[in-house]
């Protein structure tokens, strides 16, 4: 009977501490089971004040918005009588100068009543003309063909008539020159104030429906025209350097067209109007992406520049750009000297282009107050390294004046001296031809097929130091960064539809990659002054 009773109990007990861990193991699945649940709905929680907040800021910002609307469209409203007054006013003071004009038999000898007098009897074919015919004085047309245009009574179907010459498609029986798409940007850059409201200013501009209509129709030509020419490789960068200034100018932006847009300012990203036509072509929200796309081409300088333009110096800090700029042309000029089957004047093509690269950056820190943060003394050093080089390099070889003379500058086969081509000195069919001279330190990017001629004479642009641009320090006289060149002339022999840009460092000039013009027989790793 014990044991029996004991082996129950024994039983009992183990039926109950079985029954016990049962009940513990629920309890700890209940328990997991509440913790992610009360997880679940804090992470709800958590996501629904996240969105709640977003549509309370979203909604901040709209009525924001439409408040500075609606204030916007107020301030147009009363506006509207005082504007038409002055429009008014300003219609008969034009109707009186071009009276005047065309009354007065006088001749004006100077070239500012020159532009009045055209643009007072809407004579748009001679205004043009005489632009062209004066692009050496380009400083002076800036400053006046603004006051000219004003004289016009309807300047913005002036502007319209005088440049369709060339633009969307060159209509000219002989063109010659070649390249007028500087005169296209100066006087489109000229209208702009002249159509500013003078209520509003630019934010509203004074252009009539059919000559907006007319604008859009000439956009859309020169679209139609860029398709045919095989596309953003086939452009002249001129030719869109003048269809975004277009755009900007009568305020045609068309949202389908933003990428064409984008694509445009990043292949001619070195022009120095590009930053500034990209924000007023409705590219902010695109321009980070525009300079990641950038520093991804190895152009540097260009990134910074547009990183300044849209507020994003923080987010991508100069000075490294800066270094990693610097040092893709130290191993450009680091490989031509490695590289024994390489000329001399590879050699020395290639220190130019590190002295260019130098005195960009140097000019950039100095513009943008970097000085704290990447001082130049070392810069300066190497710089004068180059320079000195340079100079060693150009020394006669035999030291003595005899060395010097005619007699020695080619010697004959049979003394056993070297006797080099006498044309040497001469351009090939191959080589670059261009009509608008650089500074004599700068010269194209080394090509597979590119022979470099003898620097040309200074640019017919040049300005004194304090005007300067990158690639422009030490020389006594520096390129305008407003320059307007001359034509540029296609190389035929190589098939290019237009000829890559010679190496005048401008303001930001591009760099393609660390090995700039080796990467491409055909792209210079500097890119060209800036049309302005």
């Amino acid at each position: 009977m014990g044991s029996a009773a004991a082996a129950v109990t024994s039983s009992l007990i183990q039926d109950s501490f079985a029954q016990l861990e049962r009940q513990r193991e629920l309890i700890s699945s209940c328990t997991l089971l509440w913790k992610e649940l009360s997880d679940h709905f804090s992470s709800l929680e958590r996501d629904l004040e996240a969105k709640s907040e977003s549509l309370r800021s979203k909604s901040q910002a709209l009525d924001l918005n439409t408040q500075q609307t609606l204030n916007s469209l107020h301030r147009r409203e009363i506006s509207i009588g005082a504007a038409v007054d002055a429009a008014l006013a300003d219609l008969d003071h034009r109707r009186a100068a071009s009276v005047r004009s065309l009354s007065s038999d006088d001749p004006v000898d100077n070239l500012p009543g020159k532009l009045r007098s055209l643009c007072s009897k809407m004579d748009s074919d001679a205004f043009w003309d005489l632009i062209v015919s004066k692009r050496k004085e380009v400083e002076v047309l800036r400053s006046e063909i603004p006051l000219a245009l004003a004289d016009c009574i309807d300047p913005a179907k002036f502007v319209l008539e005088a440049i369709s010459k060339v633009f969307p498609v060159d209509k000219r029986a002989v063109k010659s020159p070649s390249e007028l798409g500087w005169a296209c940007v100066l006087i489109l850059e000229s209208l702009v104030p002249v159509l500013a409201d003078p209520e509003l200013g630019t934010a509203r501009l004074l252009v009539t429906r059919s000559v907006k209509d007319r604008a859009k129709e000439m956009a859309e030509a020169w679209k139609e025209g860029l398709e045919q020419r095989g596309g953003l490789e086939g452009a002249k960068p001129p030719d869109a350097h003048t269809f975004l200034q277009h755009v900007v100018t009568f305020r045609i932006p068309a949202k389908e067209d933003r990428d064409l847009y984008q694509k445009i300012i990043v292949n001619f990203s070195w022009r120095r109007q590009m930053p500034k036509l990209a924000m007023e072509l409705g590219l902010e929200d695109r321009m980070a992406d525009i300079i990641e796309e950038l520093i991804g081409k190895r152009q540097q300088l260009d990134a910074v520049n547009f990183a300044y333009e849209a507020g994003l110096q923080n987010k991508f800090p100069p000075v490294p750009l800066l270094k990693s700029f610097l040092k893709c042309s130290k191993k450009v000029q680091s490989s031509t000297l490695e590289d024994h089957n390489n000329s001399g004047q590879a050699v020395v093509n290639a220190n130019r282009k590190e002295q260019s690269a130098i005195r960009a950056v140097m000019k950039c820190i100095e513009d943008r107050k970097l000085e704290a943060e990447f001082p130049l003394e070392n810069l300066q050093k190497r710089l004068e390294n180059l320079e000195k080089a340079k100079a060693e390099k150009k020394k006669p070889a035999g030291g003595g004046p005899a060395n010097s003379g005619p007699a020695n500058k080619r010697t004959r086969a049979n003394s056993g001296g070297p006797m080099p081509p006498a044309k040497a000195g001469r351009l090939t069919s191959n080589a670059y031809v261009s009509s608008f001279p650089a500074a004599p330190t700068y010269v194209r990017s080394p090509s597979a097929h590119t022979t470099y001629p003898a620097a040309p004479p200074p640019h017919p642009y040049d300005r004194p130091a304090g005007h300067g641009v990158y690639g422009s320090r030490s020389p006594p006289a520096m390129r305008d960064p407003y320059a307007y060149p001359t034509e540029e002339v296609a190389n035929a022999a190589l098939g290019v539809p237009y000829p890559s840009a010679p190496i005048s460092y401008p303001v930001y000039g591009g760099y393609n990659n660390c090995m700039g013009g080796y990467s491409n027989s055909f792209m210079p790793g500097y890119q060209q002054a800036y049309y302005r």
